[in-house]
């Protein structure tokens, strides 16, 4: 028997826009055998799904339900397809627990401690993972951001610590000039701005996942901005200004060390479903620095996991099969 999926879309915040492109992906390849899929579109205004007459219908939240006609349609399962609040900061997922809803991805602890950068860099220090320096700053605490980041050397990295898609983060190479802007810029998407030191390097990410207990990498890409971009951001990532080799052409000795960091990193933060970790490799000290850790990473025609699956020589239905079968067993 069909089980009841809904597809999660939308959210609060500027990264709703790469969600609709991730759940086109998803939903085109999610295996209809199997799911009766419901697209269901989150935002401020209101929580629906839309019929193919064109009817809204609205998601009754005392127990995420969807009335059509005379028939009332629960769900088996959540497939979480949105970036940014709510989707992957946790709120959902503690909703989804209070109603014992299986849902795709990391739990509510998880995801509200990898959607905070910071928080993210000073619990993988602490298991002894390799990350930059950096400093925290909130908005209207006072601070003089020359003085702070005095210790730093630069170029240094700003941006929005609770955040992703790399929106509202700069490049400083000149913190007496341009800290300032930067600080601005990334203030307009959070409250809380964090300002980390470069690690000169190659910058690789991988996609990680579990299936029936065993942890399994995807192949490895290796990103680089265009000659034209100061660095990979929401531009270079989404409106082709950057480069993506998967699999990433390097040394065996090189993938094994970002395999191990990537596996250990997935069972010290105890991840769930498909996460991407990001990386700088410096190979002047040959081993993986962690950049970030994607609880919800993109699925859109040009995102990377895609291409790591298929490298891998998988085809999108049956990864996300997998991934579906891992909750509803």
């Amino acid at each position: 028997m069909k089980k009841n999926l809904a597809l999660i879309t939308g959210g609060f915040s500027g990264e709703a826009v790469i969600s609709y492109k991730s759940a086109v992906t998803i939903d085109t390849h999610l295996d209809r055998n199997l799911f009766n899929v419901y697209k269901i579109d989150i935002t401020k205004a209101d929580w629906h799904h839309l019929l193919a007459d064109g009817r809204k219908i609205e998601i009754d939240k005392n127990d995420f339900s969807l009335q059509i006609d005379n028939h009332k349609v629960k769900f088996d399962a959540v497939f979480i397809g949105m970036h940014g609040t709510p989707g992957e900061d946790g709120k959902l997922q503690g909703y989804f627990d209070m109603l014992n809803i299986p849902y795709t991805g990391c739990n509510a602890a998880v995801a509200a401690l990898t959607f905070n950068k910071r928080n993210t860099v000073a619990s993988a220090a602490f298991a002894g993972i390799d990350v930059a320096k950096s400093v925290l700053f909130y908005q209207n605490d006072g601070q003089n951001f020359q003085q702070a980041v005095s210790h730093l050397r630069p170029p240094l990295f700003v941006k929005a610590n609770n955040g992703g898609s790399s929106i509202g983060m700069s490049k400083v190479n000149n913190p007496a000039v341009e800290l300032d802007a930067a600080m601005a810029k990334a203030f307009k998407e959070d409250e809380e701005v964090l300002v980390e030191e470069f690690i000169s390097g190659r910058e690789f990410t991988v996609g990680v996942f579990r299936v029936k207990n065993e942890i399994i990498v995807l192949p490895i890409t290796e990103v680089s901005a265009n000659a034209d971009m100061p660095f990979f951001d929401f531009v270079a990532k989404y409106q082709g200004k950057s480069s993506e080799t998967t699999p990433a052409n390097i040394d065996e000795g090189m993938a094994i060390n970002l395999r191990i960091a990537a596996s250990k990193i997935y069972q010290v933060f105890n991840c769930s479903g498909i996460v991407r970790i990001d990386f700088i490799y410096n190979e002047e000290k040959n081993r993986p620095f962690m950049l970030e850790i994607n609880t919800i990473p993109g699925q859109s025609e040009v995102s990377i996991v895609p291409q790591q699956v298929q490298a891998m020589g998988w085809s999108l239905k049956e990864f996300y099969t997998r991934l579906l079968e891992e909750i509803l067993l």
